[in-house]
């Protein structure tokens, strides 16, 4: 596990005032109910993404596969050396699912968060 994960991991322990077993297990919680969010032949949806600067181009390369499902994009600097892209997203579950993926497999990502509307 890379090393600003698990100095997150202890945060979050920390705040929490629970064991890492515990963080692990609200983690996976977490995920699976975003999973098991319904998409269906047609939906709109706002996925967020995080990331340090320099992998800008990385968040370039997954969007332009995913090109016709992308009705807004927006990209901010949340400081010095981090970055927020937000995606206003329409068309059809199976494709809002694997643009969401793209940026999840990346480990360059620090956060990908999908709410459906």
């Amino acid at each position: 596990m890379p090393e600003d994960l698990v100095e997150d991991l202890d945060r979050l322990q920390k705040s929490m005032g629970t064991g890492r077993s515990e963080v692990v297990r609200a983690g996976i919680r977490h995920v699976s109910q975003e999973q098991k969010q319904q998409l269906g032949e047609r939906n709109s949806a706002v996925l967020m993404v995080t990331h340090k600067d320099q992998h800008d181009r990385e968040v370039a390369g997954i969007k332009s596969d995913y090109e016709d499902l992308i009705r807004t994009h927006m990209h901010n600097k949340i400081d010095a050396t981090r970055c927020v892209d937000v995606f206003v997203l329409e068309g059809p579950g199976d494709g809002i699912r694997a643009i969401t993926n793209g940026f999840i497999a990346n480990r360059k990502m620090d956060n990908v968060k999908l709410v459906v509307l």
